[in-house]
């Protein structure tokens, strides 16, 4: 009998089979193992559920040709080779929790794919074993266990990635992208198990190339201390440190100034009880945690570790344990943006010290290098240099020459300084005992502005409009439950809905500052947040919205010449007030070049 498939052709009814184990092994495979970053990912996860103090990693064209893992862990005796390249056997769990995961890997799936779409080879000697053994499996087909000389711990070794399944190929992208996915992943493992140490070489054309290295740190510190030797010390020290706990949950990590964000999301790193993810609840709260400290295109840097009892996380909803899903996602969504504002609030007027050596830089490319062109003749310096020049002899316009009377000391002053001059009718540059600061005072009075009119919001409430006729809203019996339940909430913020009937809401009060344009897509916002997230911050960025463009109308203007105890009290405010490190768009509001700098820019050094 013949049928129309899904394409509209004749074809004949389809018959139930099972599947053999080769093409089940292939099928777990596509899930696993999207790319050699992903096997890599999978054996070094076996390594540290191992319990490895330090794990070596190579890989040659891009891992497509050649992949080797090597730990010191506690390794597998010869008659448990063949159980671990079979499908759904484990050391890890006895099948009685499944919700009580302390593991990395527990499905027994990836080494049988490997083996399967790959030619893999395992040796491994057990702590106090006389001698190890090794297994291979190529395309499926498992070879018989052999003694082999090996020290103590794992070698997994993973050649011809795909040769099996060929097609598989033509969706890898070149060697180079390939290797630099290995790195990024080895990269988040090694920032969320300080504790080992990681080594990884590309071996990619004969050569012996350490693509990066982490010796094992331990003690206190010892996860700031594998952030600074990963990300570098420009990351770390342009950051701030995070540490809270609420319920149970524990909060740790670093998280980069908001003046140091990216143009991409390429330095945030989460980890759960050890495990890198790339979750979206925990994505979003912390873009949420920093509020409007970064403008929308840009993108904060951040290493966050979050610890919990495994029972209160759900690590088995994702083929490769990307994502994960909490017991209780409103707290901990609460605890890591409420953790990370506050951090970031008592930053204050931090700003990223790599602006000031940006300056610098610029500065003396400007200037041509004041120490000669190369032929002994000293170059001109640039109109933007004369005129910090101009500004140190004078506490008015930089464009006046005249003498100065003597300044007071910067000492005392406050971390700011004392200001000095004001450049162009809009910079106010000020000394202080960390170097010349040098301010943008619109932009510095928007902040401070913006945030006077959040503090009065949350003293005074936020005035509401009551409407003539309620707006009813439908949105589905669930929706309308869900509003239900963040009604005190939404009330607090000027929004008061009710329900209405089934599956709809009443809309009797709108915050007065955005007005009733379009409640029903407002509503709709609200609704879809609270739908992914657990809670909805919609409501409140569209009134600080409003408030900042009242804050950007009601501040400094650029061009507008200060008088020396205007500029003092603008810095002083900056430093009392939180987050005034950058103006309510995400641009910096000062830029610190210190004495090291002004000697590098002058050759003095």
């Amino acid at each position: 009998m013949l049928a129309l498939d899904r394409y509209g052709c004749d074809s004949p009814l389809p018959v139930i089979r099972q599947l053999d184990p080769a093409a089940i092994n292939r099928i777990a495979a596509g899930e696993v193992v999207e790319r050699p970053a992903s096997a890599v990912k999978e054996l070094v996860e076996n390594a540290l559920d191992a319990g490895a103090g330090r794990i070596e990693i190579a890989f040659t064209e891009g891992g497509m040709a050649l992949i080797r893992v090597a730990d010191d862990g506690h390794g597998m005796a010869p008659e448990d080779l063949p159980l671990a390249v079979a499908r759904h056997a484990t050391s890890k769990i006895d099948g009685s929790d499944l919700l009580d995961i302390r593991s990395f890997g527990f499905r027994g799936e990836a080494l049988p794919a490997l083996g399967a779409v790959g030619r893999l080879r395992i040796a491994s000697r057990a702590a106090g074993a006389g001698e190890g053994a090794e297994i291979e499996v190529a395309g499926g087909a498992e070879g018989p266990v052999r003694p082999a000389a090996q020290p103590r711990g794992t070698v997994v070794e993973l050649r011809d990635l795909f040769f099996a399944t060929p097609a598989r190929l033509k969706f890898l992208r070149s060697a180079r992208a390939e290797a630099q996915a290995i790195v990024d992943v080895v990269r988040r493992l090694a920032l969320a198990a300080p504790a080992t140490g990681f080594v990884l070489r590309d071996l990619s054309g004969g050569g012996d190339r350490v693509v990066l290295r982490a010796e094992a740190e331990t003690g206190a510190g010892a996860e700031g201390r594998r952030i600074r030797r990963l990300l570098g010390a420009e990351f770390a020290d342009n950051a701030v440190a995070i540490a809270a706990e609420r319920d149970g949950i524990a909060l740790s990590g670093l998280a980069g100034l908001p003046a140091a964000a990216r143009g991409a999301a390429v330095q945030q790193f989460v980890a759960v009880n050890g495990r890198p993810v790339r979750d979206r609840l925990l994505l979003a709260a912390m873009r949420a945690g920093y509020g409007d400290l970064v403008a929308r295109d840009r993108h904060p840097a951040a290493v966050l570790a979050l610890t919990l009892d495994p029972r209160r996380v759900d690590v088995n909803v994702h083929p490769a344990k990307a994502e994960v899903r909490f017991r209780e996602p409103v707290l901990v969504r609460g605890l890591v943006v409420g953790a990370l504002a506050h951090a970031l609030a008592a930053a204050g007027h931090r700003s990223a010290g790599t602006l000031g050596q940006a300056a610098a830089a610029a500065l003396r490319s400007g200037a041509g290098g004041w120490g000669g062109n190369g032929r002994g003749a000293a170059t001109a310096p640039s109109q933007a240099a004369l005129a910090l020049a101009r500004a140190a002899q004078a506490p008015g316009l930089a464009e006046e020459a005249a003498p100065a009377p003597e300044p007071e000391p910067a000492e005392g002053a406050g971390p700011l300084g004392r200001a000095r001059a004001q450049v162009f009718d809009t910079y106010v540059l000020a000394e202080s005992p960390a170097g010349l600061v040098i301010v943008d005072a619109h932009a510095a009075h928007e902040r401070l502005v913006y945030e006077r009119l959040k503090r009065q919001i949350a003293a005074e409430g936020v005035a509401r409009q009551e409407l003539l006729i309620p707006e009813i809203v439908a949105c589905g019996a669930g929706e309308a439950a869900r509003l239900a339940e963040h009604a005190a909430e939404l009330a607090a913020l000027g929004l008061v809905v009710e329900p209405f009937g089934p599956g709809a809401v009443a809309v009797r009060a709108v915050p007065a500052l955005i007005g009733a344009g379009s409640v029903a897509g407002l509503v709709a916002d609200i609704v879809d947040e609270i739908a992914d997230l657990g809670a909805s911050g919609r409501l409140r960025d569209r009134i600080d919205a409003v408030l900042s463009r009242m804050a950007c109308h009601g501040s400094v203007r650029a061009g507008r010449s200060l008088r020396p105890e205007e500029m003092d009290a603008l810095l002083r405010e900056m430093e009392a007030t939180p987050a005034s490190g950058t103006c309510n768009h995400g641009r910096p509001t000062s830029v610190v070049l210190t004495r090291a700098d002004l000697e590098r820019l002058f050759g003095r050094r």
